[in-house]
């Protein structure tokens, strides 16, 4: 069972990435030299940075505001590379193939939660301009981004979303923007491919929670309303940690800003 039903996600995924992938780019590769071995940090280089990446990803190096500057074309690289790409394919046919293999309720309550920035959106056009997370987090200019209503689909996430709706399974998008930003968000959305979904949670403008308990308490209050959470996914640790879980997490990367 668990075999067919990933067969027949790998055979949807390669369909549904050749019919998107000329229309859908989430950002140019600049001309640069190099593959992303230029040198970062003190030891090793390429090395170096990539230690420093899978220590972010596995949630054991934690509280950093930016990326040294020695590491900025190698973050850059990867990121406009086709590495990102592929590492976010490899989590979203997991999580495809997670949701295929379920046995939903079938009454309209399974949801899949889905982070919005670097998750359902890519804000890499603004990030490509502000050294790929050297320069500290400027909340004005990342706003003024944001109310441009201009980010692209992450194509893996897009697919994803595609293949959850096809399965019966509703979609809550739960983030970090605040209230003010809710009509551009949603106009983002849509945009981008998003043309439906359950409930678009934002962040009260007083509410002064930190990501993981604004996110988890959101859940609970989903959980609360009868929602049955199959999934969720997001880019950071704080957008999956926390009680409730759901029935399974998926973290993409992103080795650009940590939100603790």
């Amino acid at each position: 069972m668990k075999l067919s039903a990933i067969s027949l996600v790998l055979w949807w995924w390669a369909a549904s990435a050749s019919a998107s992938e000329a229309v859908v780019v989430v950002h140019q590769l600049r001309p640069a030299v190099g593959g992303g071995r230029s040198w970062c940090g003190r030891r090793g280089g390429g090395d170096h940075v990539r230690e420093l990446a899978r220590g972010v990803e596995a949630n054991n190096v934690r509280g950093w505001r930016t990326i040294p500057a020695a590491c900025e074309g190698y973050v850059g690289h990867y990121m406009l590379g086709d590495r990102y790409r592929q590492d976010s394919i490899v989590v979203a046919i997991e999580a495809a193939a997670h949701a295929a293999a379920l046995r939903l309720a079938g009454n309209g309550s399974d949801v899949w939660v889905f982070d919005v920035d670097e998750t359902a959106l890519s804000n890499l056009p603004y990030y490509a301009r502000h050294g790929f997370g050297v320069e500290p987090f400027n909340p004005t200019l990342f706003n003024a981004w944001v109310n441009e209503g201009a980010a692209p689909a992450l194509p893996e996430s897009l697919n994803l979303y595609k293949k959850l709706l096809s399965l019966g399974i509703k979609i809550i998008f739960l983030t970090g923007r605040t209230e003010n930003q809710r009509d551009v968000t949603a106009r983002n959305l849509k945009r981008a491919g998003y043309h439906t979904w359950e409930k678009l949670v934002l962040k009260g403008d007083g509410d002064k929670r930190s990501a993981v308990p604004y996110k988890s308490g959101e859940r609970q209050k989903l959980e609360n309303e009868g929602y049955n959470i199959v999934g969720k996914i997001g880019d950071q640790w704080s957008d999956i940690l926390g009680q409730p879980e759901g029935n399974r997490t998926f973290k993409l990367p992103d080795p650009m800003y940590y939100i603790g």
